[in-house]
């Protein structure tokens, strides 16, 4: 499962970790208030479904019940998610303010937000935690969540004081999982399919992936046996391309000033991104992180991409394939 990353996990990277063999993603996090007061704006965009995309939930946050609700409808009604997930864990000050991991604090507050999420929709409600504020309460606060209603519960394994230094704490993932009926998946520090499996075998009914699968997205296809750990560097540059194609497929628009014309997609979102993909290549990185649009992308990667086999090359280049 591909976890909510703010600047990561938007329409392109969840739809490539789809393909990559990801069952559900996460979007990144919502504005709850934004949502309800801020018309077309960011919080649309940070929505929005890439077209076909399933197994996709919406992430709010928020402090308010009645804003929560009414977002949560908002949520439904524009976005089509399969679920919508309630963010506790965000350790982030600007959001901690409006919920996050603030609500671990106060946790009869979070209890009265699902309860409110669900009463607005017939959707599944889920929850994002962390251990605690600065001490492990995740057994306490998961069984509120589950009484309250959530239908899974997910638990990263350290504190919001600890946001993410150290370690995450597994054990005190594998307790909650064992106590509480709701489904808990676990979260924090999954950076390879052997972790993932490692830690899968915990109990939890699925394991969260965050950093790990970020220039990474083959790593869902290797938890399900169907490529290597590592792919080649062809088949890597493949991947960079077609994330980048979906950024610009995604992200082109009517451009406002020049009616009949296109403002094509920037690439500068990805540039973050795209050398992750080829560590091992890093003559290729000064043109990947000043690339401004597919082109330069499909440029930069030109010297890798000419060593792939000869034969048909479909839209997916280096990719698995979509789920049916």
């Amino acid at each position: 499962m591909l976890a909510p990353m703010a600047g990561y996990s938007d329409a392109p990277m969840r739809q490539l970790a789809a393909e990559q063999g990801a069952l559900w993603t996460v979007s990144e996090m919502i504005s709850a208030r934004g949502l309800v007061l801020g018309g077309e704006n960011e919080s649309l965009n940070l929505g929005r479904p890439y077209p076909g995309e399933q197994g996709r939930v919406v992430q709010l946050f928020g402090a308010d019940p009645e804003v929560l609700a009414e977002a949560v409808r908002r949520a439904e009604a524009w976005f089509s998610p399969a679920a919508i997930d309630l963010n506790m864990g965000c350790p982030v000050p600007k959001v901690r303010g409006k919920g996050g991991a603030c609500l671990l604090q106060t946790p009869e507050v979070a209890y009265d937000l699902v309860r409110a999420m669900r009463s607005a929709t017939s959707l599944d409600v889920s929850a994002k935690i962390r251990l605690g504020w600065d001490s492990d309460r995740s057994l306490e606060v998961a069984q509120g969540l589950a009484e309250a209603g959530a239908a899974v519960i997910t638990v990263h394994g350290r504190t919001s004081a600890q946001r993410y230094t150290g370690e995450a704490d597994w054990a005190a993932i594998a307790r909650v999982a064992a106590a509480v009926p709701t489904p808990v998946i676990g979260s924090g520090d999954v950076l390879s399919p052997a972790q993932a499996t490692e830690r899968r075998a915990l109990g939890v009914a699925a394991v969260m992936i965050g950093r790990g699968a970020v220039g990474n997205p083959w790593i869902f296809r290797a938890l399900a046996g169907g490529a290597p750990a590592v792919p080649d560097a062809a088949t890597r540059a493949g991947t960079a391309l077609r994330h980048a194609e979906l950024q610009d497929t995604f992200y082109t628009a009517p451009d406002r000033h020049r009616p009949g014309e296109l403002r094509r997609a920037s690439m500068r979102p990805l540039r973050k991104v795209l050398p992750k993909y080829l560590p091992d290549l890093p003559e290729l990185h000064p043109a990947l992180l000043q690339a401004e649009t597919l082109d330069d992308v499909r440029a930069a990667l030109a010297p890798v991409l000419a060593t792939r086999p000869a034969g048909p090359r479909g839209p997916a280049v280096g990719v698995a394939g979509s789920r049916a």
